[in-house]
């Protein structure tokens, strides 16, 4: 069960990464058209890095995880000998 659930969260974060990334050009095409082009750009390379820092977040959660699990799985085949 709980590979169920940590296999959907995987699952979530990509789906998140992608409409985040798509919510982000959107808003800065939408910017450079009505506001102005430095405007756009700006939502551009801010959202960019917004997304990159929540995805790295989000992967680095799920990193630890996984490391932990194979550290006591490790450490279980040590303890066994």
């Amino acid at each position: 069960m709980r590979d169920f659930f940590i296999g959907s969260f995987e699952k979530l974060v990509a789906v998140i990464i992608i409409l985040l990334a798509v919510v982000v050009v959107i808003a800065g095409l939408g910017a450079m058209f009505s506001e102005g082009f430095l405007q756009g750009i700006a939502i551009l390379i801010g959202g960019g890095l917004y997304v990159i820092m929540m995805g790295g977040i989000l992967y680095l959660a799920l990193g630890i995880y996984h490391n932990t699990r194979r550290t006591a799985e490790a450490i279980e085949r040590l303890a066994a000998k």
